[in-house]
C-alpha cells in the first residue's frame, strides 16, 4: 500500500501544481522548421503541417509507418531492400521527426488522414502499409477509412489495443495532470527507454540512441507526444478490425516486453486474413535485431506469396 499510497499523492501533488503554475498551456507546440534539420530531408504541406518525407525506389509502392517517439530512421535497415523492386514512400508522422507538433488532433485516425493526403499529393492511389508498433494503429484506422486504397499491410509489434497502454498513458489523458506528467518525466535518457524494448540491449544502434535524445530536445516534442497519447482511444476501434480482409502480414518479437506476443496471437485471431511470424531472441524491434530474417518474409509477403 505504500507505494500506492506514494503514488497517489504524486498524482494529487502534480495535478494541483500543473493547475496552479501553469494549467493546460505549460508543454507548446511548434510549426515551421527546427535547428538541425537533414541537409537532404525533403518536405510537403499536408493539411497545414509540414512532413517530412522520403520517396524513393520504383514498383508497386509501399508506405512505411513508424511507431510512437520515432522516425523515418527506424526503417533504415529496411529501406535499401525494398527500393530494389518497390517505390518505398516513408514519413516521420506528425509531432514526430522532422514533421510539425501543431495544435491539434493526433489520433491514429488523424494520422492516418495525413498519411492518405501525402499518398495523394505524391501520386499514389494504392500501396501495401507496413508499420511498427503505434504506427500499426495508424494503418489499421487507415484500412478502415480508405480500404480500397490498400494493397495488403504488414505490422511489426502492433500497438492497437486499449489494454496496452500503461498506467501513465491513462493518467496523462487528464487536463492539466497530463501536462504535468510529460513535462516531469517524458524526458528520460533515450537509452533508458529504448532498452525495454530490445531483447539484447547491447546492440541498440548508437545512432538510434541519438536520434531519440536528440528528438526529445526539439521543440513541441511533449506537448505532441501527449496528444498522441491521448489520441489511443484504441476502446473506441479495436471491435472494427475484425472487418479488415485484407492480406495481413503479423512480425513479432518473441521476447517483446512492451508489445507481448499475446498481443499478436489477439490480433491474428481478430483479422480476417493474417499471419503471425514470431522471431526467437528478439524484442519490440524485429527489423533491426532480426533484420535479415524479418526483411525476407516481408519481401516475400509483399510479392503477394
Amino acid at each position: 500500500m505504500t507505494g500506492l499510497a506514494t503514488l497517489s499523492r504524486v498524482v494529487r501533488w502534480g495535478l494541483a501544481a500543473s493547475l496552479v503554475t501553469c494549467g493546460t498551456g505549460c508543454l507548446s507546440h511548434h510549426q515551421g522548421a527546427m535547428k538541425g534539420e537533414p541537409i537532404e530531408a525533403t518536405f510537403l504541406t499536408i493539411e497545414g503541417t509540414r512532413v517530412r518525407y522520403l520517396d524513393v525506389g520504383q514498383g508497386p509502392p509501399v508506405v512505411l509507418l513508424h511507431g510512437f517517439a520515432s522516425a523515418i530512421e527506424n526503417w533504415a535497415g529496411v529501406i535499401p531492400e525494398l527500393k530494389q523492386k518497390h517505390r518505398v514512400l516513408a514519413l516521420d508522422l506528425k509531432g514526430f521527426g522532422w514533421t510539425d507538433r501543431p495544435v491539434g488532433d493526433y489520433s491514429p485516425a488523424a494520422q492516418a488522414a495525413v498519411v492518405k493526403a501525402l499518398m495523394k499529393e505524391r501520386g499514389i492511389d494504392k500501396a501495401a502499409i507496413v508499420a511498427h508498433s503505434w504506427g500499426s494503429s495508424v494503418a489499421l484506422a487507415f484500412a478502415l477509412a480508405w480500404p480500397e486504397a490498400v494493397d495488403r499491410i504488414a505490422l511489426y509489434d502492433a500497438w492497437v489495443y486499449e489494454q496496452q497502454l500503461p498506467s501513465m498513458f491513462q493518467l496523462a489523458r487528464a487536463k492539466g495532470l497530463g501536462e504535468f506528467l510529460f513535462a516531469a518525466f517524458y524526458s528520460e535518457r533515450g537509452e533508458e527507454r529504448l532498452a525495454n524494448g530490445f531483447y539484447d540491449p547491447e546492440i541498440i544502434p548508437e545512432k538510434l540512441v541519438e536520434d531519440v535524445e536528440q528528438a526529445m530536445e526539439r521543440p513541441g516534442t511533449r506537448a505532441a507526444a501527449l496528444e498522441a497519447v491521448r489520441g489511443m482511444r484504441f476502446s473506441d476501434v479495436e471491435a472494427k478490425y475484425s472487418t479488415i480482409s485484407h492480406p495481413t502480414l503479423l512480425l513479432w518479437g518473441r521476447e517483446d516486453i512492451v508489445t507481448p506476443p499475446s498481443i499478436g496471437e489477439r490480433l491474428v485471431r481478430q483479422l480476417r486474413n493474417a499471419r503471425l511470424v514470431v522471431y526467437p531472441r528478439c524484442g519490440h524491434f524485429p527489423m533491426i535485431e532480426a533484420l535479415a530474417e524479418s526483411n525476407r518474409e516481408l519481401l516475400t509477403f509483399l510479392e503477394g506469396q
